[in-house]
């Protein structure tokens, strides 16, 4: 994403954490897609203002994104040795070098900047390489992302290499050890301190050397489509990332990547949720408002009685506790905020107004009197 996530969310880059996330509400109620029905650019709009937030709204990746753009923000980001990476190349610039103790376990170019992502070296035709970890969006109503959800994706990603089951060679032809780098799968570029190492042009890091497959060109990995189970915990919530291991895109040698699901949560028509707690809007009757009562509600565990206090008025929250959201760190719930909503009746029967007329006489000032400008 090239355009500034401060500037997607319209909120200068001092903005405090209640200024971004008023700013994402607006924005999303705006883009929703169900407000946009078919409007790709809506829905362009609002993934970007979710993938924002999701950054923004945490310190942690705000402080990276701060830092480092978006490359902080990819999947396996180390920002240590991306800081001693920046170290190195400013001593670079100024004709300096650091010493092979501060930068000692970094024997190639390779170690260095590829382990800024967890990408290894060093490889083996019997060793796997991660894949390319990759992102998913994925929707879900308000009830599956409180109860969890299993369910099966299809994606269209890189999937193994049948032909040459991911070595990519072809298995029919001989295979022999590299002569250029001996059978290592890598050749020395440098010399000094550092002693730089880089993967061998001749065989690719594999060691090995022999005709290319022809179906995935050398990749051992093509264009494909995978059916994937997936599990949602319960209690995921807008812009959540859940991560599904070795469901990534392959690399060779059967290695692969992870994929991460970015959560977005439609909005429910009674329920809506604010940290772990969710609040829903009850009708209530003027009888049972006055008179006091119980009335069941459908909740995420089931349906349960509440009891509505006399006297009750509308606007007032009833509070169920442990009723809401789970929370995923510390699996503890929330509340179920009930917010109590008084409604009269639809009517011109005569002998019912006289008695709402008779009913004004009870109130013991004008329920207006706190109303100023």
């Amino acid at each position: 994403m090239s355009e500034d996530l401060y500037t997607i969310l319209g909120v200068p880059k001092k903005a405090t954490k209640e200024e971004i996330k008023r700013a994402y509400r607006k924005l999303a109620r705006k883009w929703h897609p169900d407000i946009n029905p078919g409007n790709k650019e809506a829905e362009q709009k609002f993934k970007d203002i979710s993938h924002a937030y999701g950054c923004l709204g945490n310190e942690e990746k705000r402080k990276l994104y701060d830092e480092f753009g978006e490359d902080g923000l990819k999947s396996g980001f180390d920002a240590e040795k991306a800081r001693q990476q920046r170290e190195w190349s400013t001593f670079q610039q100024a004709g300096q070098g650091p010493s092979s103790q501060e930068f000692g376990r970094y024997h190639s170019y390779e170690d260095l900047f590829g382990d800024l992502f967890n990408y290894g070296t060093g490889y083996s035709t019997d060793r796997p390489l991660r894949g390319r970890d990759i992102e998913h969006d994925f929707t879900i109503d308000l009830l599956s992302a409180l109860q969890g959800l299993s369910t099966e994706l299809v994606l269209q990603k890189m999937v193994q290499c049948e032909g040459c089951k991911g070595s990519g060679m072809d298995r029919s032809s001989p295979i022999t050890t590299c002569f250029q780098c001996n059978g290592s799968g890598q050749v020395d570029v440098a010399q000094g301190p550092l002693h730089f190492t880089r993967t061998c042009p001749g065989c690719q890091g594999n060691g090995k050397k022999g005709k290319m497959c022809s179906t995935c060109a050398g990749k051992g990995h093509v264009p494909g489509i995978e059916k994937i189970r997936v599990t949602i915990p319960p209690g995921v919530k807008e812009g959540s990332k859940v991560r599904v291991a070795g469901k990534g895109e392959r690399g060779m040698n059967n290695g692969s990547g992870d994929l991460y699901l970015i959560i977005h949560v439609k909005p429910h028509p009674f329920i809506t949720r604010e940290g772990d707690d969710l609040t829903m809007e009850v009708p209530v009757t003027v009888r049972e408002a006055m008179a006091g009562g119980t009335v069941t509600l459908p909740t995420v565990d089931g349906p349960v009685n509440v009891k509505i206090p006399p006297g009750s008025q509308s606007g007032q929250t009833l509070k169920l506790k442990e009723r809401g959201a789970v929370n995923i760190k510390s699996k503890k719930r929330g509340n179920l905020l009930v917010k109590l909503v008084v409604k009269v009746p639809k009517t011109t029967d005569k002998e019912i107004l006289e008695a709402a007329e008779k009913m004004d006489g009870f109130y013991r000032e004008d329920v207006r009197s706190n109303i100023k400008l």
